[in-house]
């Protein structure tokens, strides 16, 4: 039984260190602000881009369009006996243009992040040079022992 305790205080304890690591909250992060901005390109989409392709392709409503497989069945007053069966073309080609617009703006941030680091990198590397060339370069073992014995020589006269 005391064995069972402490197994569980063991792993509560690595779930507590799992947890408090900063890339498991740099990911929890990033999957909010994921969701959030998958919110604004699907209402971008939605409510932007679909209806402008619409009015350009004649004023249709995209998310509208659909290939009707079999038509919905009325009874005589007027409600549905059997539902339409449809392929909601308009909603998939809104889907698609949402996918293509996420993966472009993470592509653009992607791209801006590698240059950012490729300048930093040059940057780095330039201000390592000006400080290699900065400072003299350090004797050797050899100097270092001759500089040594002509101190002693100083000292003796």
């Amino acid at each position: 039984m005391a064995d069972a305790k402490k197994k569980a205080k063991g792993f509560i304890a690595e779930f507590k260190e799992f947890i408090s690591r900063g890339n498991v909250m740099d990911m929890a992060v990033g999957v909010i602000i994921a969701t959030a901005f998958g919110k604004i390109t699907t209402s971008l989409v939605n409510d932007v881009v679909m209806p402008a392709i619409g009015y350009f392709l004649g004023g249709t409503d995209l998310t509208q369009l659909n290939i009707v497989l079999q038509p919905e069945v009325l009874d005589e007053a007027g409600e549905v006996v059997t539902a339409a069966v449809t392929i909601g073309i308009g909603t998939f080609l809104s889907t698609i243009i949402d996918f293509i617009l996420v993966a472009l703006v993470v592509f653009i941030v992607i791209k801006v992040i590698n240059s950012a680091k490729t300048k930093m990198e040059a940057l780095r590397k330039k201000e390592e040079e000006a400080a290699a060339e900065a400072a003299p370069p350090e004797p050797s073992a050899e100097e270092k022992l001759l500089m040594e014995i002509r101190d002693l020589l100083k000292e003796q006269k």
